[in-house]
């Protein structure tokens, strides 16, 4: 189920005919799932929520053909690789990662490892991949390190353009949002045709807020369900963690202050088919913020909230990633002044509706030492956009904006460890 499924509208701008980033041409996702066991933590062993999700940027050699490309940090407690060189040369130049804090570096090294195994031996080749991580302790047996280079591969192969799956998958299986089950969700909005007519896709990471602060729409849905009425995860954990001191005569785990509440991360990526240069998608980057901001986040100390942005719309920038261009000079084009401020809005607003699609795809999941996250009542959360004046009034009239349902994404391939 999608926002436009339950007639909620997010913004004023029409989304592409996905609603999805791949409405951007050439893109693709691909995801891998990774779920396994039940019951208490066994480091090692499970209960395992996690995986790892790819964003192709375009239908070339990714690794010797760079995009312009901008990055911005709301809050750094996160990680995403590879920005000093997406900062200092403006350009992406390969497959995007996203997986649990722990995960980056075996997905890092798979990265690069596909790359070489794409080009000959004896190639010039060098790689900085970006690789993004939300943190998925709550749920998922993060110290085991489940997470491995056939699953990045799997995730690679599995890559499509066309609807994306979202919820509980790839990098977002493990993930909460505003103290919900959240995970992977993604969106699109298209600029008027006088504006260019351009595209900008968000796929986002969410796993970030707490719920108090969460807003759909600008509707206070996070206080009409407060924890008192759907509880958190993070109150398990850290009834938990305290239960765990107490019963071993020593001071509780720090852990909880990094996933808790206002805690966690979120890792926007944004894609369109203008033709951006470097500082315009910083710019671009910057305003997924706002779509952020809407939905509640305040980009708390403890949040990781990193967004990459590239632009498709300028192609051939350079070859053997610029290490055996012949050419001294390339031409590229650039979007007037005029033109970049509906695309500003374009990223507010598919950020913001990734973010709700990831809290509609989620399904209630319990982890890890029976911790349940649990998902957005579909039905409530329209009784209460209805009663602030948004949406349909009842789950039973709920049909997108043409009267028809949206096309539906194929789930993602899962492994069953153990």
């Amino acid at each position: 189920m999608r926002a436009r499924e339950l007639g909620i509208r997010i913004g004023l701008l029409e989304p592409g005919e996905l609603d999805a980033i791949t409405d951007v041409p050439g893109v693709r996702v691909g995801h891998m799932t990774l779920v396994s066991g039940e019951g208490p933590l066994v480091v090692g062993q499970g209960p395992v929520r996690t995986g790892v999700t790819v964003v192709i940027p375009h239908d070339g050699d990714v690794w010797t053909e760079p995009l312009f490309a901008g990055c911005h940090r709301l809050n750094g407690n996160g990680e995403l690789t590879g920005l000093e060189w997406v900062r200092e040369s403006g350009f992406l130049g390969g497959i995007v990662g996203i997986t649990n804090t722990h995960s980056v570096g075996v997905v890092h090294d798979a990265l690069i490892a596909h790359a070489a195994r794409s080009h000959g031996p004896r190639s010039v080749f060098w790689s900085l991949p970006v690789v993004g991580e939300t943190y998925d302790g709550a749920l998922n047996d993060i110290n085991g390190f489940h997470v491995k280079q056939a699953h990045v591969d799997a995730a690679i192969a599995a890559a499509r353009g066309g609807p994306v799956a979202e919820g509980n998958v790839g990098g977002g299986t493990g993930m909460i949002c505003h103290e919900f089950k959240g995970g992977i969700g993604t969106a699109s909005r298209r600029t008027a045709d006088g504006d260019g007519g351009w595209v900008v896709g968000a796929l986002v990471q969410a796993n970030y807020g707490s719920r108090g602060l969460l807003r759909v729409d600008g509707v206070p849905v996070g206080q009409e369900i407060p924890v008192a009425e759907v509880p958190s995860p993070y109150d398990e954990e850290e009834r938990l963690e305290a239960a765990e001191a107490a019963s071993s005569a020593r001071p509780a785990s720090s852990s909880w202050s990094r996933s808790g509440p206002g805690g966690g991360s979120i890792i926007v990526i944004l894609a369109t088919d203008a033709p951006l240069l470097p500082h315009q998608c910083e710019r671009l980057a910057q305003r997924a913020s706002l779509g952020i901001a809407r939905m509640g986040g305040i980009a708390s100390h403890s949040s990781g909230d990193l967004i990459l942005a590239f632009a498709t719309g300028n192609r051939g920038l350079s070859t053997s990633a610029g290490e055996r261009d012949p050419r001294h000079t390339v031409t590229a084009e650039m979007v007037v002044d005029r033109g970049v401020t509906p695309l500003f809005q374009a990223a507010v607003e598919a950020t913001e509706a990734a973010i709700v699609n990831a809290l509609l795809a989620a399904d209630t999941m319990s982890g890890r030492d029976g911790i349940t996250a649990h998902a957005l009542d579909h039905e409530r959360l329209v009784d209460i956009m209805a009663r602030y004046g948004r949406g349909p009034k009842t789950l039973a009239q709920r049909v997108d904006l043409d009267g028809e349902p949206g096309p539906k994404a194929a789930g993602p391939p899962r492994f069953t460890i153990g």
